[in-house]
């Protein structure tokens, strides 16, 4: 439980206790000036009344921000799976080009000089190799990057997050 919650248990704990041990006192019927009317009511009930719908408001408004929060972070979380998903979209693609550029400069070497194939070979390989390199560490680094943003609004969502928010 956040410190808050408990601060507000705690003090509505204590109110409870007011209530009770003074109720002759909260239920004494006193006049009270509704501004154009004078009435006899409890004050202290009224009173008690009134904190007691605040209090339900405040809860119910808390639940509403973490019900959106949560929303929310449901929804970061689709949009990485779809920025993944297109990422990988793109990576298969991509070797579907390169092969089909390595059949084309293979069949091209064969005809012009089948001597020079190791060589040429060798190289194509090689650049294949650092391309794949290369597109691995982009699609993690993104990967990552996208965590890093997840887990920062994890961590406000729960309150875990020393850093306040910047303001806008």
């Amino acid at each position: 439980m956040r410190t808050r919650n408990v601060v507000l248990v705690v003090i509505f704990v204590l109110m409870a206790v007011l209530a009770w041990r003074n109720w002759t006192v909260f239920s004494e019927l006193r006049p009270l000036s509704l501004v154009f009317v004078q009435v006899q009511a409890p004050l202290g009930i009224v009173m008690l009344v009134i904190i007691a719908v605040l209090v339900v408001v405040y809860f119910l408004y808390t639940v509403g921000l973490e019900t959106a929060a949560l929303l929310e972070v449901k929804r970061y979380a689709r949009e990485l799976l779809q920025t993944r998903k297109l990422a990988e979209d793109a990576e298969t693609s991509r070797f579907t080009d390169l092969k089909k550029w390595l059949e084309a400069e293979l069949s091209s070497i064969k005809a012009v000089q089948p001597s020079g194939l190791e060589t040429k070979l060798q190289e194509v390989l090689t650049r294949i190799g650092q391309t794949e390199t290369e597109l691995r560490d982009d699609i993690e680094k993104a990967g990552n990057t996208i965590a890093a943003y997840i887990g920062e609004l994890e961590d406000q969502i729960t309150g875990k997050d020393a850093h306040k928010p910047p303001l806008r």
